[in-house]
């Protein structure tokens, strides 16, 4: 019971610190792991910020996703905001977390309405240009 018991406390601390629930999806050894948190699905990406960045934008202009205002931000973290041919709002954002890892968090649809399908797409086609 002494051993459980700091076990315990410790996975109790860190669910009431997320803030938010997580999925973790993914499937398969090698397979992407994604999470998935308040319409964000984010993966991280052994590359550096600036090529993941150019990935990014490339998947967009591949998918026919109109770049709808200027990339925010710097070579720490930048947002690129888009749309679908439909109107459907699709973002974008970058983080550096080391000079050769990248996380990009891609969010697609609306308030109540995340369309999680298009968001893997979307990681799915930045994932072949960054291998």
């Amino acid at each position: 019971m002494g051993k459980i018991l700091p076990i315990l406390a410790l996975l109790c601390a860190s669910f009431l610190t997320t803030g938010c629930p997580l999925l973790i999806a993914g499937a398969g050894a090698g397979a992407a792991a994604y999470t998935y948190a308040e319409g964000d699905l984010a993966r991280t990406y052994q590359a550096p910020f600036d090529k993941a960045f150019a990935a990014a934008k490339e998947t967009l202009t591949e998918l026919k996703m109109g770049i709808v205002e200027e990339p925010a931000g710097d070579a720490i973290e930048s947002v690129i905001k888009a749309e679908r041919s439909d109107g459907t709002p699709v973002t974008i954002t970058l983080a550096m977390v080391a000079p050769n890892i990248t996380e990009i968090r891609v969010r697609s649809g609306v308030v109540g309405y995340w369309q999680q399908k298009v968001s893997k797409i979307v990681h799915a086609n930045i994932a072949q240009r960054l291998q």
